[in-house]
């Protein structure tokens, strides 16, 4: 845990150097007061990269740690005093239920809330990735309900050539078309020329109009909400975000499925890389611990490289977003178990 710890700090602290001097043009152009980039970027900073990396920083620890040990011969030592394998690993597994926990509690509440600030900040002054218009806007805004709206101003409030469609038994009983739509307030909004038609069997009513006021359960910036924004959700907001876009037929929905399951596998990862690593680690080495550090390094960036990968298979429906995200830890779970037979004999 001390070898975790201290090598977070390091890393994280040449990266916050590395990245203030690439962005520090862009600090003195925009004339960004010093507070905002110390507690609204920076400080975001340190918990977000911190659990991003986490399995690096646990893998090398585990290897570092553990290598000291079998290159002081006290694995053999244990062994030889009756300890068996198994119970060898008892503490590691103690140590990497800790960081799961840290990396739930990180992921799941502590980032979320932190990188809203962060992301404000960097689409504030360094990168615009937010917009006030939506085009082609499509959802069911509650069962049976299907709302389209042709292009919405955010600032305004105002939808234009907008189609409210209702169905009963996957029967349309009733679709509204509407010049305009303006959001009131709640969920009160306005229709400006307005056709109503209304069909029961064979026969169709008719009713047109300049203005009309419905209730619909959606709001404005829920037709904004974009995959940038699943990091500012805490993981009970998220899976309550994906069941309610999932229920209105949304089709922007796999970014939040990838986020959410990615939280889960990511801390699950602090076991399996910890098994990994001790597995490889614990015989002792005539060369000391280099070519053991090495082969963690080009494994765990293998294992970084992997998820991000399969994160782009999952959004370009290549496969579902729950193999995206666990498929990593499926991988090196399967090339540790039969490293941690041959270990423990």
């Amino acid at each position: 845990m001390g070898t975790f710890f201290f090598s977070i700090v390091l890393i994280l602290s040449i990266a916050i150097v590395f990245d203030l001097t690439e962005k520090m043009d862009d600090f003195f152009e925009n004339q960004v007061p010093l507070r905002e980039i110390l507690l609204d970027y920076y400080l975001p900073f340190i918990p977000y990269y911190m659990n991003m990396f986490s399995s690096l920083f646990i893998f090398i620890s585990v290897i570092f740690f553990t290598s000291k040990l079998a290159g002081n011969s006290e694995i053999i030592a244990m062994q030889a005093a009756g300890m068996s394998y198994h119970r060898l690993m008892l503490p590691y597994f103690l140590s990497a239920f800790v960081l799961f926990v840290l990396s739930v509690i990180l992921g799941g509440w502590v980032i979320p809330k932190s990188s809203e600030r962060m992301l404000h900040f960097t689409d504030q002054y360094l990168e615009h990735f937010t917009t006030e218009n939506a085009r082609n806007i499509q959802m069911e805004v509650e069962p049976g309900t299907i709302l389209h709206i042709e292009s919405f101003q955010r600032r305004a409030g105002i939808g234009y050539r907008c189609s409210i469609e209702k169905f009963e038994d996957k029967t349309l009983v009733m679709r509204i078309t509407a010049d305009r739509i303006y959001y009131d307030s709640l969920e009160n909004w306005h229709l400006d020329t307005y056709t109503q038609r209304e069909f029961t069997g064979m026969r169709e009513t008719l009713e047109r109009g300049a203005r009309k006021d419905i209730t619909l359960p959606i709001i404005p910036d829920e037709l904004f909400i974009t995959a940038q924004q699943a990091k500012q959700m805490t993981t009970p907001e998220l899976r309550h975000y994906i069941a309610r876009q999932q229920q209105r037929g949304s089709s922007n929905v796999k970014a939040f499925e990838v986020e959410y399951h990615k939280r889960w596998a990511s801390a699950v990862g602090a076991f399996i890389m910890t098994l990994l690593g001790v597995t490889m680690s614990s015989r002792r080495m005539r060369r000391g611990m280099g070519k053991n550090l090495g082969i963690g390094i080009i494994l765990t960036a293998a294992y970084i490289l992997f998820s991000t990968v399969s994160t782009t298979f999952s959004v370009n429906n290549v496969m579902s977003p729950f193999m995206a995200a666990w498929l990593p830890n499926f991988v090196f779970l399967a090339i540790s178990i039969p490293l941690y037979r041959q270990a423990s004999k």
